[in-house]
């Protein structure tokens, strides 16, 4: 167990010092959008490319992995918007937001450090095709039911080609679909380009952690409504529940996928949530506190699946 705490804490401590600088100097949040592009924009994708580039081609191709992992996200992504609409009375557009937070993790900023941290090389895979598809699947269901609610005045045509997009030139799916090709083609970058790319990489998990800890500081904390602890439980036990029974079901997979894809599917609620319910102004402040929430219980869900994984109590032979 202390080996457990000694690989979490720093994570946690991280975000916790993230969070402490921001209540603390309680700067302009728009001191952060440096460090947001950087990370989206430059360190992130190095981390993809290198981690797709480096895999055997014939790795990448695992449908049935892809389907467990993909339907297990979307059972969370209707438990929680059932929530929000049974327990909050939340309309159609709210719950949308609500189910996506109960469905899309931190995925981005923190699972491929973690997974890495956790489970080796081997994790590093399954990390990029969950991301992928988990993306493709949130960001194209959430904008088109905003349309399909009225919220938004655009022809229904034009938000399908703006998701579509929005998801070919996602920097982080791009990245993924160029490593991609260079595995397909056996393409090696210069050692010099390999090395920035790694410099790059390296600086992906502690900046997107600190950032992370001071998002959240600077959210709004409000009342907590009825829905979101369920939606809580729905991210942080369900989802990995329903995902390790889907790994059962649906495999075998090697012990490191099936791990990776738990592991993954424990991860709190994204940061992304917040700025997207703020784009659609739609359960702007319930997100935030979804987030805030999500975050600091999954110091304890989060370390206890660490914890199962290492100890082989969960365990997918």
């Amino acid at each position: 167990m202390l080996d457990i705490l000694n690989l979490a804490l720093p994570y946690f401590g991280l975000i916790f010092v993230g969070f402490a600088c921001g209540r603390w100097k309680r700067l302009p949040e728009n001191g952060l959008a440096w460090m947001n592009f950087f990370l989206l924009y430059v360190s992130l994708p190095a981390l993809f490319f290198r981690i797709m580039s480096r895999t055997p081609f014939e790795e990448l191709n695992n449908l049935p992995f892809v389907v467990a992992t993909t339907l297990g996200t979307s059972c969370a992504f209707l438990l929680s918007g059932a929530a929000g609409r049974w327990i909050g009375g939340l309309s159609l557009r709210e719950a949308t937001i609500a189910a996506l937070a109960g469905g899309y993790g931190n995925i981005g900023y923190m699972g491929p450090g973690l997974a890495l941290a956790v489970l080796g090389t081997k994790a590093a895979v399954p990390t990029a095709l969950i991301f992928c598809f988990d993306s493709v699947l949130l960001f194209s269901i959430v904008p088109l039911l905003m349309a399909l609610t009225g919220g938004d005045r655009g022809p229904l045509l034009s938000t399908i080609g703006m998701v579509l997009r929005a998801i070919v030139f996602h920097p982080l799916i791009v990245a993924a679909y160029c490593g991609a090709l260079a595995a397909a083609l056996h393409l090696q970058a210069p050692v010099a380009v390999d090395n920035t790319l790694l410099f790059l990489q390296n600086a992906a998990a502690p900046v997107a952690l600190f950032v992370l800890g001071v998002t959240v500081a600077l959210r709004p904390f409000g009342r907590v409504p009825w829905e979101i602890p369920a939606i809580v439980v729905a991210k942080l036990v369900l989802h990995p529940l329903i995902v390790a029974l889907l790994m059962i079901a649906l495999g075998p997979f090697t012990p490191q996928w099936a791990e990776t894809a738990v592991l993954m599917a424990s991860l709190p609620p994204a940061l992304n949530v917040f700025v997207i319910a703020r784009q659609y102004d739609s359960w702007v402040e319930p997100a935030s506190v979804a987030v805030l929430i999500g975050t600091f219980v999954s110091v304890l869900t989060l370390t206890c699946v660490m914890w199962l994984i290492s100890t082989d109590r969960i365990a997918f032979h």
